[in-house]
């Protein structure tokens, strides 16, 4: 059984827009935080955002506050990032996780999905 999926990466130029959803199982979807981190070739993973229960936004990253949005369904069991104004350093494989930390690099020890690539072109 599929836990964490991904969908909606892609190709975009600069400035451009995309919509991550994750689709998750009903014990993930309970954890106390969902998130998204990302991790680009050669790079450290870096924390994107997080979201609790409540749907209370518990972390986003200076590098793309203002930019990305964290929301989650709770009636289609769907966790989404929406991106905007995508930047080429935003080039990296995309990680929907839940059941770990809320913040920062914690969000990224939880259950993770298999990712979804997003490549931003100058």
């Amino acid at each position: 059984q599929v836990r964490l999926a991904e969908s909606g990466g892609g190709s975009v130029q600069a400035g451009g827009s995309l919509r991550l959803s994750c689709a998750a199982s009903e014990d993930m979807y309970n954890q106390f935080c969902m998130g998204w981190w990302r991790q680009a070739p050669g790079k450290q993973r870096e924390a994107v955002a997080s979201i609790d229960r409540d749907g209370v936004p518990k972390y986003i990253s200076s590098s793309v506050k203002g930019r990305f949005i964290i929301s989650r369904d709770n009636a289609k069991r769907t966790l989404y990032l929406q991106m905007n104004n995508l930047k080429p350093e935003d080039t990296a494989k995309y990680y929907c996780a839940a059941g770990g930390g809320c913040y920062s690099l914690g969000i990224a020890f939880g259950d993770s999905g298999q990712g979804t690539q997003v490549t931003v072109s100058s």
